[in-house]
């Protein structure tokens, strides 16, 4: 069994900043990208940031310069530094990540998410 743990959301005002974190445990062999999504409130969930074992980045358009995602692959962890929040960065986060597993077939994994809100 595999788990992702998300941490860090809550509510902030417009120009501030978190630092989500997401941790991966269990049956774990190797990670190879990990990467951060968001879902808004009647919206599709979206591509945030996403990072591979060797640490190349890509980012959504929408938060290039502002949020920076980073790895600490001897932790099995995930950060996403977010800065000069918005409100529309308001919406649930979510942690994937894609995980090779001793003796079963490959996972996608996800957490259940944590609330980031920003208010203006």
């Amino acid at each position: 069994q595999v788990q992702l743990a998300e941490s860090g959301g809550g509510l902030v005002q417009a120009g501030g900043s978190l630092r989500l974190s997401c941790v991966a445990s269990g049956n774990i062999f190797r990670i190879n990208d990990m990467g951060w999504y968001r879902q808004a409130p009647d919206k599709e969930r979206e591509l945030v940031a996403i990072i591979s074992s060797g640490g190349s980045t890509n980012y959504a358009d929408s938060v290039k310069g502002r949020f920076t995602i980073s790895r600490d692959n001897a932790k099995n962890t995930i950060y996403l530094q977010m800065n000069s929040l918005k409100p529309e960065d308001t919406s649930v986060y979510y942690c994937n990540a894609d995980i090779m597993r001793f003796g079963k077939t490959p996972l996608a994994a996800w957490g259940r998410g944590t609330q980031v809100t920003v208010s203006s």
